[in-house]
């Protein structure tokens, strides 16, 4: 089928390039009747280029369009060749002092918090950079994508509006000038007619409904039956969905329909399949009849292949309009004008409206294309965004109502317009002049919510998904209401007064229908059944709290509409109240000789409600009308008169009651104080305090003498009395807040920041809180900000955060006295924790520990009466009664923190009487007299005491210690006041007896305190005493124990301590001369059964729990990849490095056989978690992984404990003269030749000829070798057994094979994971300047002797001839023979991993050497070898920088020898070698080239022959460099190994340099790895993450054209953009779908990664497929926190130290040991899909 397709298709494709865009457009300029000429053209070439098979070719097509139907297009416009054209446009054009960027998915946006309008105006990344707000407090968000920079709009900025490149372009606005002037006459014409035609065609055939004929001008005559089946995108159906019914519906593969998916999503739409009708219609079906069970079908359209085709060809129109008006205003001006022409129906008919309202219709993708060219037309163009944002609130309702019931989110939807158009305060305030713009909303809003009850209120039914989503939907009308009222208006006209206050009526009708709505009858009784639905009703307060606020701000500004509004309110209010009151019936209360009447309701019985907005707004006017002080200018204009202060507070009292007895603390934070104020201060106390006890139950208690006796008497249910006491707190918390709560301007004389430092007071208060938490628990105002960071300074201190941890605000401590316990802001649990720690505090400053109220700031005019409930005869007959209760403590039912908050209420009076006392001017009386009210007794029948004696008597009840403070510091403060009192009256009367009898007792109680205070000190002393006395006895008794923990901690062994004999002589590690260091015995216990056993050879053996894992750290080349692990022959690791093996260990010790016991138990569980649940536990039980018993510390097999293994098979010990290095390297040629004809005897057949015979006669052994003697194993079965092990472990892991414990390569594994371990040991030592043999941790000590003492005795149970095979190679490598050929040029081969294997190999050999030569010999030549040829690879591949230091060096002998050296490679290579540089310069880089290997073999010797390091290098100094040599037997002068043995050397270097890859690299052809290596470091991070997110919105995925990546995600090892967690981009890795990360992880860091998730700003550590972790992130706001998810938005810094840390978890190879720890401590991160991140 195809096969015949393609001719056809290229002949369409060679007849469409011949078409002529000249031509074409030559044509229609001499049409009469243009239109139709365009049309018939479009209708004969769009099918012909879209659309033609079932895959899309958007390249082709696009290249395509451009010629035949844009080209044409182009130069009509123009006139001419567009390629001239449009650059003469841009030139004649002002570049626009607008920026108008959209932002793309994921950019980063940037708004200023000073600066702003709203937190609606954002800057792209370049105008932000160049503007002044980076210097300012900016807050930066990744844009959803969507919006525009308002760079360049004056409207949107308070000071700043432009950036530095949009600044140039203002100097020329004068007038708004008409932008057509800058075109002549013809290209306008022209203009106006292409684009009317186009922008027709454009919404035509976009908004086109039939599926299978197009409009009749575009009709062709022969129509071929193609169709496509053509899937819709809804927010319905999930991904897997979609997936699961495509491969059904079009059997496709699940990477096909991934890929549909994927495009549906991004797209909206795309074709499924393709064909003939029948054939679509088919896959149709089955795709609706999948996915209508649970909810509606997707959307699926079997469309004919032509009107896809024109659509397809109609969007790229969109986005060429958009292209084309960029490069001239004037051709903005004219698209403007032809989307909104009014066309020939009238009403909606321009093509703006008609694309807006047929926006639900759309899909996704046309959608956004056009919103796009909206933004970049309409909304750059001043004078049509005006019009447009007319014909939107015009449509507003319309445009709403489809956006309800419309499936796609908001940011896909026209209305998301609004916050581009409301937020521009001239056109919301023009829109609400002209359109009335909230009464349109707010009737919106109302009309979405139709339920209402009998009294018209909101009724919200069950609760359906389906409602829940339309709610959701509707709230974002308040967003708008918002965006309207959120930039208040400076001068009002009287048409905006008039409308505002229409928006007005109608917000109260929107209150109205709120007030008292969802009511609730307390449950007496049964349980109830089903929750009734109140969250609907609370989120729609929680939303309006805003636009209320809002609403008052702007009555605020403008006094008649402030009188106005406080009217229409009340009347509300009013109205609202009318009809309550029948059925309550009147009562009268009387008490202490007041008398009140009200009504009969009892909240506990009858139906209350909490949502009271216009009580709210009320109170608010309320407030205004204080601080503005209208109330004391026009107090005519005002109907005071008719508010009944009683009506006013019923309902918030009602509600607060409700409050008390639910005892919500949560409630409380929106506090109804305000309100009450407002009432209160208009009524008598004493009657207020009446009603109050009436709706509280309370009534009764307290009018009655003795009701609490009888109360106790009869012993009634705890419940009621626990409810009464409960009551009885809340109501006197609700007095104290009214009278106490005065922070808000207009009640009392305070301004904003006074409010704000006392809420961030009493935050602190409770504990020292970071800036986030701070934030959070402060009030915002619209525009999110709280108004902290203007009067933090004053109140609080802050601490930087160290490397974990974040930045906290910790109290002034001078600011503890504004602390206020009463705080009514506190909800329980915060009151009590507060008052802790004030307490604590005040004990710490040795002060008493009172916490009396803080001295309030005056009420304002209007509220001052409040202050008299303080001294109302029903309050104080309320205290009376309580502290009667107090004093006879015995008799009543009461609670201290009842007394607690009377007791408060008495200092608050008191320290309001001071105040007016202290202010109070000649001619006024202080009508405030607490103090004489307190003193004296009570009434006739019962005679009580005074206040005042009361509290004298319970100032000494011990009952009530806590609050001794607090009553002694009201005695005083009363004491103050009576002589300031007595001072101002004439006569200074003596002092009464009442200070004398305080002062006293006073006394008494400091020496009483003092003496508890010396007793306490002297208990302290001996107590300390006893225990250090303890310890003496216990370390003396236990003395071995502290002599072993000794030997384990410090890294050098004890000898040194103990035996004078080493510490003076010279230590050497290694060879004939090796210090003999007495064998020290170990003792250690196990973990598991805490037994102790001394390690030794024969005993059972003991391991250590370690974890093996491939490591990529040290590489120097990651794009290397084993391409069959099992063919593999790791024999010679390359100097690259590219994956080595490490090994760690936490370094706690078990029996092998407890430890084996333990797995066992682990696997056994492990089976039975599967069979329960299908979780991931955090390690891998089928890889063998378990965590430490001890320390949960992540671990994959065991290291045995051994003793120096080199002593226990050196027991042939003849120190005859040893052999000088030729005449070894001669020996060891023999003995390896001997062996080489021996193994090819054993692998011919028997049938030997005698010829073979004479052959082995002609052999001779080398004297004194024995190749048919095999040693004995000295070791125990269990320690053999753990040998294999941990070797095969080692092996499995390292090769990524399957465990084979006979296979010839598990003892090359084990001697390069000692190497490797050793290396990277060195590199973290050297990265941080740390002395070789410092203190090292000692689970890294252990780690690396039993990790070398393994690697040491494994030979010993692996194939004696294997091993000497692997020696044979090894030798060869260095020392040439015959037999092996292909082996590595020197330049490849890592020095010391060759010199570990060599090491390790040669005791295999050595044990069937009876001549007499020792194994340190044999190491020291071995090690001297190796050395030369790491000496020959520094030289070849060192590179010669001349420096010009090299005259003030005499040349040494160092220099003289290394220059003669140089000189012999320069014959050797053939002259190749590139010119001699100065010797002083070669020294140099020989020794620093030398200096890490030098290190390693001392590190690798220590621990094999236990030699103590010497103590130079025990210290950090500078170059250890002779201390190394004398340490390691080598000459100072490295070159002298040349030098001894010359005439086997020049041999050696000869056999060396003639090797063709040495060729090859001096000649340039390939590269060499040059010495020392550089240490591998993360990435460089950019100082500003805003950079990152730049970086990061630029990336595209790589696999789906082009699209935006949503969670692009940085590789910190190198540096790699993914495009993580998404379908796109998962590939198959064993088997398995994995993400890109997870993918990358295997190829960078052989399964290991550390990711930075640039989106969210956290750090991704994977491991493997199961393992991952979130970490902290490196970057820090300006307080010292992280921002994981970029909630907050404050600006980002790297923090140096914190990224340090990660790179040292990253060297230290503890990435997988993290997140370990991370998964155990967190169960959720175990459920976690990391495979596909």
């Amino acid at each position: 089928m195809a096969s015949e397709l393609e001719p056809e298709v290229q002949a369409i494709d060679r007849s469409l390039l011949e078409c002529s865009a000249e031509e074409t457009a030559g044509k229609w300029l001499q049409a009469t009747d243009l239109t139709r000429e365009v049309y018939q053209h479009l209708a004969h070439y769009v099918p012909k280029i879209y659309c033609r098979g079932p895959n899309p070719f958007p390249q082709k097509e696009d290249m395509l369009a451009q010629h035949v139907l844009l080209g044409p297009m182009e130069w009509y416009l123009c006139g001419e060749d567009p390629a001239f054209g449009f650059p003469k446009l841009e030139q004649a054009n002002k570049p626009s002092h607008l920026c108008g960027r959209v932002f793309k998915v994921g950019e980063p946006t940037y708004s200023c918090r000073d600066c702003a309008v709203d937190p609606t105006c954002v800057l792209c990344m370049e105008c932000f950079l160049g503007s002044i707000h980076r210097d300012h407090r900016y807050r930066m968000t990744t844009s959803g994508g969507g919006g525009f920079c308002d760079c360049g709009d004056t409207e949107a900025w308070k000071e700043g509006p432009y950036c530095q490149k949009h600044e140039l372009n203002t100097s020329e606005i004068e007038e708004e000038e008409d932008p057509l002037v800058h075109l002549s006459e013809d290209v306008i014409a022209r203009t106006y007619n292409i684009f009317a035609i186009m922008f027709r065609y454009a919404v035509e055939i976009l908004t086109w409904e039939k599926e299978s004929e197009l409009p009749a001008d575009l009709e062709i005559v022969e129509k071929s039956d193609t169709y496509y089946c053509m899937l819709f995108n809804d927010e319905v159906h999930t991904y897997e969905q979609v997936i699961y019914t495509l491969q059904k519906a079009v059997n496709c593969t699940q990477k096909e329909a991934i890929g549909f998916a994927t495009t549906v999503d991004r797209d909206g739409r795309r074709s499924v399949r393709y064909g003939d009708f029948q054939y679509c219609e088919q896959a149709k079906s089955v795709i609706v009849r999948n996915t209508s069970r649970q909810t509606k079908p997707l959307k699926v359209q079997v469309m004919h292949s032509s009107i896809v085709a024109h659509q397809n060809f109609g969007l790229k129109l969109l986005s060429w309009l958009g292209n084309v008006i960029g490069y001239s205003d004037g051709l903005r001006r004219i698209l403007c004008q032809v989307g909104l022409q009014e066309g020939p129906d009238g009403e909606n008919s321009s093509l703006v409206d008609r694309l807006m309202l047929n926006d639900s219709k759309l899909w996704k993708g046309a959608r956004s294309v056009y919103h796009q060219l909206f933004m970049s037309s309409l909304l750059m163009d001043l004078k049509y965004k005006k019009l447009f944002a007319i014909r939107f609130a015009k449509n507003y309702e319309r445009l709403q109502s489809d956006y309800v019931t419309d499936d796609h989110d908001r940011e896909f939807s026209i209305a998301d317009l609004s916050v581009q158009i409301f937020t521009v305060p001239s056109l919301a305030r023009m829109l609400i002049t002209e359109e009335n713009l909230m009464t349109i909303i707010i009737k919106t809003f109302m009309d979405h919510l139709r339920h209402r009850d009998a009294q018209g209120r909101f009724q919200f039914e069950r609760y359906t998904a389906l409602q829940a989503f339309k709610f959701r939907r509707v709230q974002s009308l308040i967003f708008d209401l918002k965006y309207v009222l959120i930039s208040k208006p400076t001068e009002w006209s009287d048409d905006l007064r008039q409308k505002f206050l229409e928006g007005f009526d109608a917000f109260l009708e929107l209150l109205k229908c709120m007030q008292g709505m969802d009511p609730i009858t307390r449950q007496v009784g049964q349980h109830i059944e089903m929750e009734p639905e109140w969250e609907a009703a609370f989120t729609l307060q929680m939303k309006l709290t805003h636009v209320i606020s809002m609403m008052q701000d702007w009555c605020a500004l403008d006094e008649k509409v402030l009188i106005e509004a406080y009217k229409k309110c009340l009347a509300v209010l009013m109205q609202c109240h009318g009809g309550f009151t029948d059925g309550e019936q009147p009562i009268t209360l009387s008490i202490c000789g007041h008398s009140v009447e009200t009504i009969r309701y009892c909240v506990s019985q009858e139906k209350v409600s909490i949502h009271l907005p216009v009580s709210r707004l009320l109170a608010g006017l309320h407030v205004l009308l204080s601080k503005s002080e209208v109330a004391y200018k026009f107090p005519e204009l005002l109907p005071l008169s008719e508010l009944s202060p009683p009506m006013l507070i019923e309902h918030p009292l009602r509600c607060l009651v409700l409050c008390a007895q639910v005892h919500a603390g949560m409630w409380r934070r929106n506090g109804f104080s305000l309100v009450n104020q407002t009432g209160v201060s208009m009524m008598d106390p004493n009657h207020f305090l009446m009603i109050m006890l009436s709706r509280f139950e309370l009534y009764q208690i307290f009018s009655t003498p003795d009701y609490g006796k009888r109360f106790s008497s009869e012993i009634t249910h705890k419940d009621v009395v626990q409810q009464n006491n409960t009551l009885i707190e809340e109501m006197l918390y609700l007095i104290i807040m009214i009278v106490g709560e005065r922070f808000s301007p207009g009640v009392g004389q305070v301004n904003a920041t006074d409010e704000i430092k006392r809420e961030i007071i009493h935050q602190l208060s409770i504990k020292p809180m970071a800036h986030s938490e701070l934030v959070k628990s402060l009030p915002e105002d619209e525009n999110k900000e709280t108004g902290m960071e203007s009067v933090i300074e004053a109140v609080a201190h802050f601490k930087k955060p160290g490397l974990t941890g974040r930045g906290m605000y910790e109290l002034k401590p001078e600011c503890a006295k504004e602390f206020n316990l009463y705080f009514y802001h506190f909800s329980r649990a915060e009151q009590s924790k507060a008052e802790e720690a004030q307490r604590k505090l005040k004990r710490q400053n040795r002060e008493d520990t009172a916490l009396p109220p803080p001295v309030l700031p005056p009420f304002c005019p209007l509220f001052a009466s409040l202050v008299n409930i303080l001294q109302s005869d029903v309050m104080l007959c309320i205290m009376r009664t309580v502290l009667q209760w107090a004093v006879e403590h015995n008799g009543y039912a009461w609670s201290e923190s009842m007394l607690q908050r009377v007791l408060h209420l008495i200092g608050m009076a008191l320290q309001e009487e001071k105040q007016h006392l202290d202010n109070v001017t000649e001619e006024h009386v202080v009508t405030f007299t607490f103090t004489q009210k307190i003193s004296k007794p009570g009434e006739a029948p019962n005679n009580s005491p005074s206040i005042l004696a009361m509290l004298e008597t319970l100032q000494n009840a011990p009952y009530l210690d806590v609050h001794k403070d607090m009553i002694r510091w009201i005695l005083k403060t009363f004491n103050a006041i009576k002589k300031i009192r007595e001072s101002s009256s004439t006569s200074p009367v003596a002092e009464t007896e009442g200070t004398i009898m305080e002062e006293s007792s006073r006394d008494k109680d400091k020496a009483e305190r003092k003496r508890k205070a010396e007793i306490a000190r002297l208990r302290r002393e001996k107590i300390m005493a006893q225990m250090s006395e303890m310890q003496r006895h216990f370390i003396d008794e236990n003395k071995e124990l502290f002599q072993q923990t000794l030997e384990l901690d410090a890294s050098t062994s004890a000898v040194l301590d103990n035996s004078p004999m080493v510490s003076n002589m010279a230590l050497t590690a290694l060879g004939p001369a090796q210090t003999q260091v007495p064998e020290q015995r170990q003792f250690v216990t196990c973990i598991l059964c805490q037994e102790e056993q001394e390690v030794k050879v024969e005993s059972k053996a003991m391991v250590l729990a370690a974890f093996v894992q491939r490591s990529t750290v040290l590489s120097k080349n990651r794009s290397k990849f084993i391409q069959d692990p099992e063919k593999y022959d790791p024999l010679f690791m390359h100097p690259d490095l590219s994956c080595g093996t490490h090994t760690g260990s936490c370094g706690h010790i078990m029996h092998a056989h407890c430890w084996q016991r333990y797995f066992d138990s682990v696997q056994a569980k492990e089976q039975r978690r599967q069979q329960r649940l299908r979780l991931h536990t955090s390690y891998d039980v089928e890889n063998g992984e378990f965590l430490c018993p001890l320390c949960e510390c992540l671990s994959n097999t065991v290291i045995p404990l051994l003793l120096p293994p080199r002593n226990i098979f050196n027991s042939r010990l003849n120190i005859s003269d040893q052999p000088k290095l030729t005449q070894w390297i001669r020996t060891i040629s023999q003995q390896i030749k001997a062996l080489q004809v021996l193994r090819k005897e054993e692998s011919t057949p028997n049938t030997a000829s005698s010829k073979n015979l004479e052959n082995m006669d002609e052999l001779q052994f080398p004297e004194g070798f024995r190749p048919d003697f095999h040693p004995k194993n000295p070791y125990s079965e269990s320690i053999k057994e753990m040998l294999t092990t941990f070797g095969t472990a080692t092996y499995k892991v390292g090769l990524k094979v399957h465990p084979n414990e006979e296979d010839p390569r598990v003892p090359i594994m084990c001697w390069g994971s000692c190497a490797y371990t050793i290396q990277s040991i060195e590199r973290i030592l050297s990265d941080e300047d740390k002395p070789l043999f410092g203190p090292l941790p000692c689970r890294l000590d252990d780690c690396l002797r039993s990790l070398t003492r393994f690697a040491a005795a494994h030979w010993t149970v692996a194939s004696l001839s294997v091993v000497q095979g692997h020696f044979c190679k090894l030798f060869a490598s260095l020392v040439p023979d015959d037999n092996h050929g292909d082996l590595p040029c020197i330049l490849d081969i890592d020095m010391f991993h060759l010199l570990v294997g060599l090491v390790l190999a040669f005791p295999a050999l050595q044990c069937q050497d009876f001549s007499g030569i020792s194994l340190g010999t044999g190491d020291l030549h071995i090690f001297h070898l190796v050395t030369m040829a790491h000496i020959v690879q520094i030289l070849l591949t060192s590179c010669t920088e001349e420096n010009g230091m090299d005259q003030e060096n005499p040349a040494g002998e160092e220099e003289l020898a290394v220059l003669a050296l140089y000189k012999t490679l320069h014959q050797c290579t053939g002259s190749a070698l590139k010119e001699i540089p100065s010797g002083w310069h070669l020294w140099r880089n020989v020794r620093n080239g030398i200096m890490p290997f030098l290190k390693c073999c001392a590190l690798f010797f220590h621990y094999l022959n236990g030699v103590p390091s010497p103590p130079e290098l025990q210290v950090s100094g500078t170059s250890h460099f002779e201390h190394l040599c004398n340490y390691l037997s080598l000459p100072n002068n490295l070159i002298c190994l040349f030098q001894e043995n010359n005439e086997i050397t020049k041999l050696l270097i000869e056999s060396w340099c003639h090797n063709i890859e040495v060729k090859r690299y001096l000649e340039g052809e390939r590269d060499a790895i040059s010495y020392p290596r550089e240490s591998n470091k993360l990435i460089d991070l950019p100082e500003d993450y805003s950079s990152l997110i730049n970086q990061a919105s630029n990336f595209s995925c790589p696999k789906s054209g082009g699209d935006k990546s949503r969670a692009p995600t940085l590789c910190l090892v190198c540096g790699t953009l993914l495009c993580s967690q998404s379908y796109c981009c998962q590939t198959e890795l064993e088997g398995e779908d994995v993400g890109a990360c997870t993918a990358h992880t295997y190829s960078c860091g052989s399964g290991v990664g550390i990711f930075l998730r640039v989106r969210e700003c956290q750090v991704l550590f994977l491991a493997g497929k199961t393992k991952g972790c979130f970490y902290s992130p490196p970057y820090l706001d300006d307080y010292g926190e992280t921002d994981q998810g970029l909630r907050r938005g404050n600006p980002l810094h790297l923090c140096k130290e914190r990224f340090k840390k990660i790179q040292k978890l990253w060297h230290q190879h503890s990435i997988t040991e993290e997140i370990g720890h991370a998964q155990e401590a967190n169960q959720t991160l175990v459920g976690i899909d990391w495979q596909h991140l």
